[in-house]
């Protein structure tokens, strides 16, 4: 112990080579800081916590003196001395101090920086994130899904997948599972598609008959999809919702027919109507669904799903979509965005008339979604951009009364938002086709923040390129895990030349052609084979014996032929 208080007295802390840490730049965030229009003489200045022109530096000093300040105004926290008092050094040696009022206080909303992930070129229709808040997944209406990781990407952004699930059609949904391993893709078709976490297509559900008039006794949709959710408990069973007036209940398992139908019978004439979305509640035991004729649908998972438990007719104006329906975690409170500009929540206790109604909130395409906040106290919706290329908004709502706590301003229309519970952060898709990622240093954990821990790319200096000229890289290919055969062992080419050769399948030796029946274990069944073994007969079996004698005792009656008759009689009757 004496020893290790000498050492430390002579700045030893350790024996050996210290590893060089990369140290990352405090003042890294700053380059992703939010700047908004404002009028005045400046153009842009920093959304909350700086005022314009004034460093991060600067505002924390302030900050300091402001805490110093409070200090000295508070005598009774100050004893004659200048310590602390007694139960103020309790509180610090327990880790718990006391709130201070005059302390800067926390971002409310993660709204502070922005980070952007662009290479869609048309509107971002869909949008999710996993439950642990590392990857992105966005459609768009130029066909495309990409998948993005913030782990493994830079300040550059980009998607380390991007594939087409349906050809030329629009992405209308995507869902994560609850444990994020696979994931829908709902795309304007009538038939869901499930992917792994990698993006690999596992399953392809099936289509149902569209000249069957029954709804119930088609396997699959026949109208558009629409939207999907997966159950809250069962990562086996999701939903979907079409055009086709049902909701299906589908096992990933079972890919040839759905589980369950749900047949949604509307008053207007046809009594069919597009059901534009739907959702699990949280304990899995009610599906809800917004119709196009403006209702708004509750039924019992453990009913037969003749009529629905719960409905509200004109929840939302006739004609208009809805773009989502979100349960609260509680599962009493439903809150409902229309394609009639207004949002609306509803308790389920009172289902009647809606607790509060905020309207006016332009929707300029349809899937324009709203989310609860993740303490539940806040609801955040988009308001579309008033004209042409005009700036859209991003709007925080009061739950209680649905008043407006902020608004703030976006590049252009906001279609789709998420504000993700673990990493506190919210993604936006914006018509642009640009994914806007919003975070608080502060209050944000990883996702966005991961994109600058990685620091600046190092760059090649004349020492690298001189070291790599001098001794270049020898390329072995075959010793890349693709060209392996086997544990890892690169065998000889020729042996392997020789057996492949041997091999009909890798040899890709065309089949002997068949003659007569059974040769080679074929037998040939075509039409084709058959006629032309009746062209080319073997016809030995129906040859008369009696002139084949005849043509043999023939040879006696010629002089001169003694030899040739005997022999021929002989193999004749050897025969």
């Amino acid at each position: 112990m004496a020893d290790m208080d000498v050492f430390a007295a002579m700045g030893i802390s350790s024996f050996g080579k210290a590893a060089k840490k990369r140290e990352l730049d405090p003042s890294r965030f700053d380059k992703m800081k939010r700047m908004e229009p404002v009028p005045g003489p400046s153009k842009f200045s920093p959304k909350v916590g700086v005022r314009a022109g004034e460093s991060e530096d600067e505002g924390n000093e302030g900050d300091d003196s402001k805490s110093s300040t409070s200090m000295q105004e508070d005598p009774s926290r100050v004893s004659d001395g200048g310590d602390v008092s007694g139960e103020d050094e309790d509180d610090t040696a327990h880790g718990e101090p006391e709130y201070d009022p005059s302390l800067p206080s926390e971002p409310e909303f993660p709204i502070t920086h922005e980070a952007t992930l662009k290479e869609h070129t048309k509107v971002i229709s869909a949008l999710a994130l996993d439950p642990s808040g590392a990857r992105v997944l966005s459609g768009s209406y130029d066909y495309d899904c990409k998948l993005w990781d913030f782990g493994g990407m830079t300040t550059q952004t980009r998607s380390f997948k991007t594939w087409e699930p349906a050809g030329s059609y629009y992405v209308n949904d995507l869902k994560y599972s609850n444990d994020g391993q696979q994931f829908l893709v709902i795309s304007a078709t009538i038939q869901p598609k499930l992917y792994d976490r990698e993006g690999e297509e596992k399953a392809t559900f099936v289509k149902g008959d569209m000249y069957i008039r029954d709804m119930k006794h088609t396997a699959g949709h026949v109208g558009e999809l629409s939207s999907c959710a997966w159950h809250p408990r069962d990562r086996q069973y999701f939903i979907t919702s079409s055009a086709d007036s049902t909701i299906r209940i589908w096992d990933v398992e079972n890919k040839r027919k759905q589980k369950s139908v749900i047949v949604v019978k509307s008053k207007e004439r046809g009594a069919r109507t597009k059901v534009t979305t739907c959702a699990y509640s949280p304990d899995g035991n009610l599906i809800s669904g917004a119709c196009l004729d403006g209702c708004l649908h509750m039924w019992n998972t453990s009913s037969n799903f003749v009529r629905p438990n719960m409905t509200v007719e004109g929840a939302h104006t006739k004609g208009s979509d809805v773009g989502s329906i979100v349960f609260s975690v509680d599962g009493r409170t439903i809150l409902t965005r229309g394609g009639d500009e207004a949002v609306k929540l509803w308790d389920l206790r009172s289902f009647k008339k809606p607790l509060a109604v905020r309207s006016g909130l332009a929707t300029l395409y349809p899937g324009t979604n709203a989310v609860f906040s993740p303490d539940e106290t806040h609801i955040l919706t988009s308001h579309g951009a008033s004209e042409k290329g005009g700036r859209g908004k991003l709007v925080f709502l009061r739950r209680s009364d649905l008043s407006v706590v902020e608004e703030i301003d976006m590049e252009t229309t906001a279609v789709r938002v998420i504000w993700h519970s673990k990493i506190n952060q919210i993604l936006t898709g914006l018509s642009n086709g640009t994914v806007s990622v919003l975070y608080s240093p502060v209050t944000s954990i990883n996702g966005a923040k991961l994109l600058l821990a990685k620091g600046a790319p190092k760059r090649p200096t004349v020492e690298d390129l001189s070291d790599a000229l001098a001794a270049p890289a020898i390329l072995t290919p075959h010793a890349l895990p693709m060209f392996r055969d086997g544990d890892g062992v690169v065998k000889g080419t020729k042996r392997r030349r020789e057996k492949d050769r041997m091999d009909p399948r890798k040899s890709r030796r065309p089949e002997l052609p068949v003659t007569g029946p059974g040769k080679g274990g074929r037998v040939g069944a075509s039409a084709t084979q058959h006629i032309v073994q009746n062209l080319v007969r073997d016809t030995t079996r129906d040859e008369d014996v009696s002139i084949l004698l005849f043509d043999h005792l023939s040879y006696l009656a010629v002089p001169g032929f003694g030899h040739r008759v005997s022999s021929r009689a002989s193999l004749f009757f050897s025969f």
